[in-house]
């Protein structure tokens, strides 16, 4: 009997008796369009255009205006940051991450105001060095800043000595010390204060390492601006009340530009705001890395515009630290890696866009020729007075 009754099948249709509720939303299974993002190459352009901006406008305010106040300059710095910093917190998110920051005021005395006295120490010495030394030495003896870095980890003990990984950075101080043998305009206390300038820059640069050991501590470039910033201002300003205060005048601010002061200090507070960016988008190793490029290009801009001459020596000085410090960052390992993978993307580069290779592998033999006869230019020579002698033997 049970046989003889019909059975519904899986596979028999049923018939709807009513409306039925979407499992699925139609609107959800559409693709959703990516949001837009800028190529990671924009914030690499953007980070380079700042950092070598912000280095070539002290340096013309200090020495081709003859603002020759650089504490006062520092110290405009870092008010402007702190105030920025300060509004960036209330109206923006660019500073959430300071929530996650653990800080008291005993951590801040013990940790943060000791890193800010060495921050403000390095700045007024860097700013001082830019009244006696081209931008390109400069440029050249901050290579050793990661031999300062790594001798003030093991003072510390923030790291342990390792004979190995001194004898890789060896050749970074043997590539300077042949620059400074090649430099022209060697002084003294430009060079006294750069060195000051690098071993308060490591000093910081460890104690900070030291501090974010802690997961609680963790905070990117901005928010440590934000911390920072307060307490090296105030300690900058005590400097300068009493070392150029007294000396500077209104003509000589006017004389530079309220307006120009504003743009200077935009771009030193935007500096740190790009690097957030890079890192957020790329990261600390590509950082580093455009950090060389940097400063290759920051020499030849000091060619460029102030007509720094850089000898043979200093080129191949400059060569070999540029070498041991990419060498000391990354390893033979991932420079061979990287090499491999530049050679491929080049020659796809080539395959697309020859015409665009060729004119990039002209402006490279351009550029290479420029600098090697600015740098084997005898020194002392006004090529105005070839011209003036030129003119004289064809009579004009």
């Amino acid at each position: 009997m049970g046989e003889e009754k019909d059975r519904a099948s899986g596979d028999s249709p049923r018939e709807a008796t009513g409306a039925i509720l979407p499992t699925v939303n139609p609107e959800a299974e559409k693709a959703q369009p990516a949001a837009p993002s800028l190529h990671p190459v924009f914030y690499v352009a953007t980070w380079i255009g700042l950092s070598s901006s912000v280095i070539l406008f002290n340096k013309w305010i200090l020495s081709t205006l003859e603002f020759k106040y650089p504490v006062i300059l520092t110290t405009y710095h870092l008010v402007f940051s702190t105030l920025m910093t300060q509004i960036l917190a209330r109206y923006t998110t660019f500073l959430d991450g300071r929530k996650t920051v653990k800080m008291t005021g005993r951590v801040y005395l013990r940790a943060i105001v000791p890193i800010g006295f060495f921050y403000s120490l390095s700045l007024i010495c860097g700013n001082l060095t830019y009244l006696y030394l081209s931008v390109a030495f400069i440029q050249m003896l901050k290579a050793t800043t990661p031999v300062a870095v790594l001798l003030s980890s093991w003072v510390l003990g923030v790291s342990q000595p390792n004979l190995k990984v001194f004898l890789n950075v060896s050749a970074i101080v043997v590539g300077v010390v042949i620059a400074s043998f090649g430099e022209i305009k060697f002084v003294w206390i430009g060079v006294i204060y750069q060195i000051a300038g690098i071993a308060c820059e490591a000093l910081r640069l460890t104690m900070v390492q030291r501090l974010l050991s802690s997961a609680e501590f963790k905070m990117d470039p901005l928010v440590s601006v934000y911390y920072f910033a307060p307490v090296c201002a105030a300690m900058n300003f005590l400097v300068a009340l009493a070392w150029e205060v007294p000396k500077i005048t209104m003509a000589e601010v006017y004389h530079v530009g309220l307006f120009t002061f504003f743009l200077n200090g935009c771009c030193a507070f935007m500096l740190n705001v790009a690097v957030v960016l890079l890192i957020g988008k790329t990261s600390s190793l590509v950082l580093t890395l455009c950090g060389v490029l940097k400063d290759v290009l920051l020499v030849v801009a000091s060619m460029i515009i102030w007509g720094t001459q850089v000898t043979g020596l200093q080129f191949f000085g400059y060569s070999i630290a540029l070498g041991g410090m990419v060498y000391y960052k990354l390893g033979y390992e991932a420079i061979k890696g990287y090499a491999g993978e530049a050679g491929r993307q080049w020659a796809d580069f080539g395959n697309r866009q020859p015409v665009l290779r060729r004119v990039a592998i002209i402006a490279l033999v351009l550029l290479t020729v420029f600098v090697l006869f600015n740098g084997l230019a005898p020194a002392g020579v006004d090529p105005k007075d070839y011209l003036h002698e030129a003119k004289a033997k064809i009579g004009m």
